[in-house]
């Protein structure tokens, strides 16, 4: 029996662990398979745990789906480290490692929708900050200044800088004040899949610039949209299509 591994990041804010869930929930109904979530850290269940009840549900054949935005190293080692272990203990199943969500078009147009949410114009006098999570993995910054060149093209617009919140520079905060200081609005676009600390450290800085007197926003993270339930949907249906010809 096929079944489907969802495995989250986790977060210390139950708020973002809820958020993870209903949007799992509704994206795994399209498949109508048995499925489990489970998370890397800060929350339960583990993968270890996953696999166990899926298991006990009958499952033989079990796709592993990273909820990643992308590659790095929770994808290239975490889980596949996990799934190493797991398998000495239950050597008769099968596991199909599906990808992170990667640059898919949608996800641009998604972007482009949450810029366009908030209260400030894209316009000349405007800058647009890509603020993404960060990893010191190479794939990262590759991936987030693809994003951007997609983003300006999208939107016609040419004022799209790109920072991060951890491990790469230029940081968020340092990055956030120039562009204020430099530019009549700025537009704080979160590469963040669910809320939490990182997004609620962003909320907290914009709130203080616009205390200040700057024209600034922060637009939504990308949560409930629906082109991110398409674009998970896409990952599992490659990844059961790769179990598909292991059989």
């Amino acid at each position: 029996m096929e079944a489907v591994l969802y495995v989250s990041h986790g977060s210390r804010r139950k708020a973002a662990t809820r958020q993870a869930e209903d949007f799992l929930h509704r994206t795994a109904g399209a498949h109508d398979l048995p499925y489990e979530i489970c998370y890397l850290e800060l929350a339960e269940p583990d993968i270890s745990e996953g696999v166990r009840r899926l298991v006990e549900r009958g499952a033989s054949n079990i796709v592993v789906q990273p909820v990643l935005l992308l590659s790095a190293g929770h994808f290239y080692k975490d889980i596949p480290e996990e799934i190493d272990q797991i398998s000495v203990l239950y050597p008769d199943l099968t596991f199909s490692y599906g990808e992170p969500l990667g640059v898919q078009p949608s996800i641009i147009k998604a972007l482009a929708e949450r810029l366009h949410g908030t209260d400030i114009p894209v316009q000349k006098g405007t800058n647009i900050l890509l603020v993404g999570r960060g990893s010191r993995h190479p794939d990262t910054p590759e991936a987030v200044e693809k994003i951007a060149k997609l983003l300006k093209e999208e939107i016609n617009h040419s004022h799209v800088e790109v920072c991060y919140l951890a491990a790469l520079s230029p940081r968020f905060p340092e990055a956030f004040h120039r562009s204020t200081v430099s530019y009549e609005h700025t537009i704080v676009l979160p590469y963040l899949w669910f809320t939490g600390v990182l997004m609620e450290e962003i909320e907290a800085e914009v709130a203080k610039a616009v205390q200040l007197g700057f024209s600034a926003a922060a637009a939504h993270h990308l949560e409930d949209h629906q082109a991110m339930e398409h674009a998970l949907q896409l990952r599992v249906n490659e990844a059961l299509n790769k179990l598909t010809r292991v059989e």
